[in-house]
């Protein structure tokens, strides 16, 4: 229903000349449906609402006539007022900016090669555009989110009216003392950027970002280019259970020999992630020779799996007991 929908929105907006007709363009297209632990899921599902917005519309008013769905009716008709709302395109809206902002970091952190260079980059970028969001995004946000209002037929409050919570009378919303530009702007724009600051904050705080910044020296790109022995043995450091301070001496002379290896060996050149560095090793019978070196390389590769690949193993468990019960 929704692509049937859809194709009959865009034959419209080409016959009215709203849209371009070229290869490529209007593609089919889906509402998938976000995965718990596939971060790029939700933006994908956000972008979708966003672009298939009236045709959603167009399928939710069939199914509110449709006679063959009178049972859902008042979920229908629910959903539907729900979804003409005002709040639902701004919340809408913030989720495919947020979402938007943080998703290449998001992507980054799941891949199993992870590119740690980029992470850090990453990182920093999405604190600065959130603090950017924060301190003078809210006019262009509005602005973006009443055009989209007004050109899909969806009333705008006064800002500096009262808020009246979808569902629920104007006189409840009047005790509760709130203006829409309360709600809006301060409660949940500039209270969402601040959660989303904070989390940033938290998970990649001082010390996160140093350990990030010693496992960058571990990379093998551009031959070894970003190699440091004493960031190496800094890295070493946070692992005190596994190297002794006489571990800590005998790692130092082993990095200078251990470079010295790989940068002359043909065989090495090319590699572009820890990973392949690590199979190369294991290959070459050299992470018997570099033992230290290959221990904390092995403590490096397994800081990822506290991310997306344990994430995605929860994913299977619950996969799996949910088959179980049905």
């Amino acid at each position: 229903m929704l692509r049937n929908a859809r194709l009959e929105n865009v034959k419209k907006a080409l016959d009215y000349g709203e849209i371009e007709s070229r290869t490529g363009l209007h593609q089919e297209m889906d509402l998938p449906r976000p995965g718990d632990t596939r971060w790029r899921s939700h933006y994908k599902t956000v972008c979708s609402i966003i672009t298939m917005y009236e045709a959603i519309h167009d399928v939710l008013v069939d199914l509110g006539d449709d006679l063959a769905y009178m049972d859902d009716w008042t979920k229908i008709h629910f959903v539907t007022g729900a979804f003409e709302n005002f709040e639902f395109v701004f919340f809408a809206h913030l989720m495919y900016i947020i979402l938007g902002y943080t998703n290449e970091l998001s992507e980054c952190l799941q891949r199993r090669d992870q590119d740690i260079l980029n992470v850090i980059s990453l990182v920093n970028v999405a604190k600065k555009r959130m603090q950017k969001l924060r301190s003078d995004g809210w006019d262009n946000f509005l602005e973006k989110v009443t055009s989209f209002c007004y050109k899909h037929g969806v009333g705008v409050p006064a800002i500096d009216g009262d808020y009246v919570p979808y569902g629920k009378s104007a006189r409840k919303a009047r005790a509760q003392k709130q203006t829409n530009d309360d709600h809006f702007r301060r409660e949940v724009y500039i209270g969402v950027i601040d959660q989303i600051s904070q989390e940033l904050d938290n998970r990649f705080d001082e010390i996160n970002m140093e350990l990030l910044s010693c496992m960058l020296a571990f990379s093998p790109s551009k031959l070894f280019a970003s190699f440091d022995a004493q960031k190496l043995r800094r890295l070493a450091e946070f692992y005190l259970k596994e190297f002794s301070n006489n571990n800590l001496l005998k790692l130092e002379l082993q990095l200078d020999n251990y470079i010295d290896d790989m940068r002359h060996d043909d065989s090495i050149k090319g590699l572009d992630n820890i990973v392949d560095l690590s199979i190369k090793l294991v290959e070459t019978k050299r992470h018997k020779v570099y033992d230290m070196v290959y221990e904390l390389l092995k403590l490096v590769l397994l800081l990822p799996v506290a991310t997306a690949s344990v994430e995605r193993v929860f994913s299977a468990m619950v996969f799996c007991e949910n088959k179980v019960k049905k």
